[in-house]
């Protein structure tokens, strides 16, 4: 449900966008770092949609791929100290009960 209410989201940020660039043709000067262009302002529109787009995801898989290492780091320190507690658990003999008697 969760997956299907972010494409919907997306879907709706893409429909508008390409409503938005169809009905802008002008063409406008975009000054960037390096140098200057003319470009249509839809073609401007989508560009820079999908590089943002595509930096957002690469920035969160980043995180995504740290954050499961270090958890498959954890879980594999886990089973090596559990390891080490099986046998010292083994090695332990169990309580001895003593008779008492009352007499």
């Amino acid at each position: 449900m969760k997956y299907l209410l972010i494409f919907l989201f997306l879907l709706v940020i893409v429909v508008i966008s390409i409503t938005l660039g169809a009905h802008n043709d002008q063409t406008v000067t975009f000054n960037y770092l390096l140098a200057q262009g003319d470009y249509r302002v839809s073609t401007l529109l989508a560009v820079l949609f999908a590089t943002g787009f595509i930096l957002g995801w690469v920035i969160c898989g980043l995180f995504y791929l740290r954050v499961r290492l270090s958890l498959g780091r954890a879980q594999r320190k886990i089973k090596r100290l559990e390891q080490q507690i099986e046998p010292a658990a083994a090695v332990t003999p169990p309580a001895a009960s003593y008779d008492v008697s009352k007499e």
